[in-house]
């Protein structure tokens, strides 16, 4: 009874099988279950006991206690414990639909002593200050713990769709800081662009919506949509005026906004896209809602020059990667397990451990991970490369080299 899966249970009990029925309506007061079974299991032991101990002084007389002791504890334990319990343990389902049927009927015909039992006993608990009230609760999972189920259940959910799995579970755990395109990747329209360079970028450019600003993304308008000015395109009246006109308003996310909540957040204001501001109202990225879903689903394409714009596979296996590079984004398409509590890119991440600006040609293992800076600008390492042959994963102490 103690022993069987609940969440089972509720599955069998919504499917509207009997033995479970019966099993969830015991366990919904499990003070008088176990009491109805130690009642019985008790009085059993005993009665069988008192017969042995009978039975041993008929034949052996006195003597015959000691021995009846002995052998009852025995045959108690292999008979009436270790073996029943055992089976029931190795097969909870079956053994508790089959004994609830008896179970059932035996602690209503039993229930007032089971009562008188279980009063007296919880008197007792509360006199000693253990009492606690019961929680209907205590067998719901929290995050952590339905986490741990989605991964012990490999081999009966699809590889894929554990995955997915996990990453609608770890939303709660990312924030949208996390995720977003930096200000400086920002693609956008500047208004103060010759209307021929305007023209010519919205014909080429990849993305459906840009931010449309003057001079800089600080002076952002609004947000336009290039599906829409087609028309434009085709009447031959497109101006700045009439980008400025088809501009949609704004939309601000705060950095620390939680990717399940934006999530939410999205879909109720009917967005897809929204900038980026830090609690100064500066702002700090774009995140898109396609951004978001990547988190759950993994990356929409297959192309691998689309898939990380970031990371250059060489030909000596090593890879090239830009130390902007988001850390998630790298410990996903290098399978890789860097930190992803500080730091937001590999940039960042190499300046916090070495706690200086390297030069060009240092060498460490970040967490195990080798990797080599190949270029330094603006204060900040440009370019590094990783070199996963070399990764040995027992190696967790750092190790700097510089020059090689």
């Amino acid at each position: 009874m103690m022993a069987i899966n609940r969440y089972r249970l509720r599955h069998f009990v919504a499917k509207k099988h009997a033995g479970a029925q019966r099993v969830n309506e015991l366990l919904e007061h499990p003070d008088r279950l176990i009491g109805v079974i130690l009642l019985g299991n008790n009085f059993v032991n005993i009665l069988a006991s008192s017969i042995g101990t009978v039975i041993a002084i008929e034949l052996m007389g006195e003597a015959g206690i000691a021995v009846a002791a002995a052998a009852m504890t025995v045959i108690v334990l292999i008979f009436g414990e270790v073996t029943p319990k055992t089976v029931a343990a190795l097969h909870p389902d079956r053994i508790a639909f089959a004994t609830a049927i008896i179970v059932k009927p035996l602690l209503k015909s039993l229930y007032p002593i089971v009562w008188l039992l279980n009063s007296s006993s919880n008197g007792l608990i509360k006199l000693l200050g253990l009492w606690r009230e019961p929680n209907q609760n205590s067998h719901r999972l929290n995050g952590d713990e339905l986490r741990t189920v989605v991964l012990e259940a490999e081999g009966i959910i699809p590889k894929r769709h554990q995955q997915m799995l996990l990453g609608i579970l770890d939303l709660e755990k990312v924030t949208v800081e996390h995720i977003m395109i930096p200000r400086h990747e920002i693609v956008g329209v500047d208004l103060e662009d010759p209307l021929d360079v305007i023209t010519e970028q919205l014909a080429t450019i990849q993305h459906s919506r840009l931010p449309l600003y003057r001079e800089s993304i600080d002076n952002v308008i609004g947000m336009i949509h290039v599906r829409r000015l087609l028309r434009l395109f085709k009447r031959n009246e497109l101006t700045k005026e009439a980008l400025e006109k088809s501009a949609r308003e704004l939309y601000f996310v705060p950095e620390g906004t939680p990717l399940n909540t934006q999530l939410l957040n999205f879909q109720r204001h009917k967005r897809r896209i929204g900038l980026v501001v830090n609690e100064y109202g500066d702002i700090q990225g774009l995140v898109t809602l396609e951004d978001i879903l990547e988190e759950i689903v993994g990356e929409f394409t297959t192309n691998p020059d689309t898939l990380s714009p970031n990371i250059h596979p060489q030909e000596d296996s090593t890879f090239l990667v830009d130390g902007s590079v988001t850390v998630r984004e790298l410990n996903r398409f290098m399978q890789w397990h860097l930190p992803t509590d500080g730091p937001k890119t590999l940039n960042g991440l190499i300046l916090e451990y070495l706690e200086v600006i390297p030069d060009a040609g240092t060498s460490l293992r970040l967490e195990g991970y080798p990797m080599e800076i190949v270029q330094i600008a603006n204060n900040a390492v440009k370019m590094v490369r990783l070199c996963p042959t070399l990764w040995q994963p027992q190696v967790r102490k750092r190790k700097v080299v510089k020059g090689s």
